[in-house]
């Protein structure tokens, strides 16, 4: 398999002098093209820290992002916003999408900024509508649709740019069970379809289980790594259960 991120020794610190925190301390790893990849660990940990430095939302104090062949940390914020738009897929908890525009010109507004060709535009939106079950609802507005719908729609407009990795924060937090599992059980089957690369921050144990593998941060470093392997998912559930119990902290804060 093929490393598509490399992270190497990232540390990210915030402030001066004598009121320094350190986030994130040496944080190395790699994801491999197609893998569904999730984040875990207490509040307060360095999760979110980490993603928005993934994602180009933040910088590194110090190390390297390399997605592909390119080091993110090198890069200007001109080239950034570029790479960003043209690379990354993003999903986040509050779906982000506006009231004025129905569920099909949210998904399309990231391709008519790159200015994909019409046709080209209307066949990715009923690809990715199909593929998250809401080919009925593209003509209704966000204030008509359930959170999960409007979930789905905000994962579609993420992943309708066809992105080499998609960023996933805590993307089940607002929605009920079966609004979660659906979005899950979607994003699940476009990584094994598509070969989709996902890396997704949760508090949620059940959310996790649907990863093939999971990286644990404590105290903005990273403590432990699991792999699915062959385990069900109620299986693989269950040790996700077992080593949070063991990092300590809230049961609210890590599940």
């Amino acid at each position: 398999m093929t490393a598509l991120l490399k992270v190497q020794n990232v540390k990210k610190v915030y402030g001066k002098g004598a009121n320094i925190f350190t986030a994130l301390s040496n944080i190395t790893f790699e994801v491999e093209k197609g893998e569904f990849v999730g984040v875990m660990g207490p509040s307060g940990a360095g999760k979110s820290t980490l993603l928005n430095v993934l994602a180009t939302i933040d910088t590194p104090t110090s190390g390297d992002i390399v997605i592909g062949d390119v080091n993110l940390a090198r890069m200007k914020d001109a080239e950034l916003a570029d790479f960003r738009r043209d690379n990354l897929g993003f999903i986040f908890q509050d779906y982000n999408l506006l009231d004025s525009l129905t569920v099909r010109e949210n998904i399309v507004l990231p391709l008519a900024i790159a200015k994909v060709p019409t046709k080209e535009i209307n066949k990715r939106v009923e690809h990715i509508a199909r593929l998250f079950g809401i080919s009925d609802l593209l003509d209704k507005y966000p204030y008509q649709i359930s959170g999960g719908q409007k979930q789905r729609t905000a994962s579609s407009r993420a992943l309708v740019t066809e992105p080499q990795l998609i960023y996933a924060d805590e993307p089940t937090g607002a929605l009920d069970s079966k609004s979660a599992t659906d979005l899950l059980e979607s994003l699940s089957d476009l990584n094994k379809s598509q070969s989709s690369t996902i890396m997704m921050v949760t508090h949620d144990a059940y959310a996790a289980s649907f990863c093939q593998r999971i990286l644990f941060i404590q105290d903005g470093q990273l403590s432990k790594e699991i792999h699915r392997g062959t385990q069900t998912r109620k299986q693989f559930f269950q040790e996700i259960l077992q080593v949070l119990a063991g990092i300590g902290g809230e049961v609210n804060d890590v599940i």
